[in-house]
């Protein structure tokens, strides 16, 4: 009887094997469950209903990295080139956003923004503003005077501002799970707690080429692949062989927060005029959906990919950025503004100082130490910020070069632009992987 047993069990446990294994075989896996991967993987999974598509994350949670930890900002498309890819899709993420937010009821706010000239240089600067501003197309944007910025921000001083009434605020980590929902509901899978240790050429089955594998031992098979893995982008890339540059070096932004009985001062966003010798925007007011407000950030090097306190290290990575030649360049061209941007970090009242130049009555014992976000910041080997998308294949003629598809670089405003952007990136999807539409 026994023997008669034992053959039928083995087949059942095979035939359970055989149905996991082919339940693990997809037509598209994207790496990467930020706000970029999850849009994108909705939107291909949208277009193509019949495709097999998931999504791996090596977290235990979608968004919890860059798409979790920004401002929360609704950008209107300002600040970016006129007739650039950034300018474009900025300004058709907006629409796109606000449109899905009211069709999916996510709560956002649309609170506007202004961006004040504080000194007659400053107001130069913001007249050039204003005119990229136009040629961008950004939605009922108006050059005010000081009167017009007390009438919207009557606690704020300045002479004359860019008032952007569609600029908003949201959280991004909730609209990353309603990105998250629609692709469930379309029959797409997520896993997350999957940390990609390689990829590998499978030749004993071709139509699913390429095995990917967790650090944990598990495996998923991918006829094609995306990768949109952020702060950990090109090291992803550089598993397939393609080149270590452009090179993420990680760059934190701490906030302050301001006390509650003061929030009352700050309605919608405050931002500086851009000095355009510098890499970064510069100190700002930030409204949050709970009611809060965000005062910052800063902007100082990491010591880890993932390192949101000063005490956040991994010698390897800190290392490996350090002896990186584009770092080296990018730190002798601004050793001072990034000798300030660490002594503001050490020193509240100098972040404070900042500040005040937009809102006097604002002082040190109004704020507190807030949360931090890290900024992936894509740097080529002369030291430059990359500030426009990348795209790479490995080298070679193999599985490995001709099915994957590395999405390096997805420059801020990321999560503003993440329905525009997962467009363009499932039209390359198409052209690049010979997809149907």
């Amino acid at each position: 009887m026994m023997l008669r047993t034992v053959p039928c069990t083995v087949a059942k446990i095979a035939r359970r094997a055989y149905s996991v294994e082919a339940n693990r075989n997809y037509d598209i896996v994207v790496v990467g469950g930020g706000i970029v991967g999850t849009a994108s993987a909705r939107e291909i999974l949208l277009r193509h209903p019949t495709l097999r598509v998931a999504v791996v994350e090596k977290e235990p949670q979608l968004a919890f990295h860059q798409s979790g930890h920004n401002s929360g900002v609704i950008h209107a498309g300002i600040y970016y080139k006129p007739g650039s890819l950034k300018a474009k899709l900025c300004v058709e993420g907006l629409h796109l956003s606000y449109k899905y937010f009211d069709e999916k009821s996510v709560p956002y706010k649309k609170v506007g923004k202004l961006i004040v000239a504080t000194t007659p240089a400053e107001v130069e600067r913001l007249n050039d503003l204003y005119q990229r501003s136009l040629a961008n197309n950004v939605p009922g944007v108006q050059l005010v005077d000081g009167a017009k910025i007390k009438e919207i921000e009557p606690f704020c001083n300045g002479l004359k501002a860019i008032w952007s009434p569609h600029t908003g605020i949201v959280d991004w980590r909730m609209v990353t799970q309603y990105y998250a929902r629609d692709f469930k509901a379309a029959g797409g899978d997520v896993y997350v707690n999957f940390k990609v240790s390689k990829f590998t050429e499978a030749p004993d089955q071709l139509d699913y080429p390429i095995v990917v594998r967790s650090v944990k031992g598990d495996t998923i098979r991918a006829r094609n692949i995306l990768t949109c893995g952020g702060l950990q982008s090109d090291k992803l890339a550089e598993m397939t062989g393609c080149s270590a540059v452009p090179k993420i070096v990680p760059f934190r932004g701490e906030y302050l927060l301001l006390h509650p009985d003061k929030c009352h001062m700050v309605r919608g966003n405050i931002y500086p005029v851009p000095d355009p010798r510098f890499p970064f925007l510069g100190v700002h007011f930030t409204p949050r959906m709970d009611g809060s407000v965000w005062l910052g950030p800063n902007a100082v090097l990491a010591f880890r990919r993932e390192g949101y306190k000063w005490s956040d290290i991994n010698v390897p990575e800190l290392i490996d950025a350090l002896r990186f030649p584009g770092l080296i360049k990018m730190a002798s061209k601004f050793i001072g503004a990034g000798m300030m941007e660490v002594a503001r970090s050490a020193f509240i009242p100098l972040q404070v100082r900042e500040l005040q130049k937009f809102i006097p009555d604002i002082h040190e014992y109004d704020v507190s130490r807030g949360p931090a976000g890290v900024r992936a910041q894509a740097l080529d080997n002369d030291g430059n910020l990359v500030d426009d998308f990348v795209f790479d294949h490995g080298k070679g003629n193999t599985a490995l070069s001709r099915n994957i598809l590395h999405c390096r670089n997805a420059p801020s405003p990321g999560a503003t632009s993440s329905l525009s952007i997962a467009k363009m990136i499932a039209d390359k999807i198409e052209e690049e992987f010979h997809i149907k539409k």
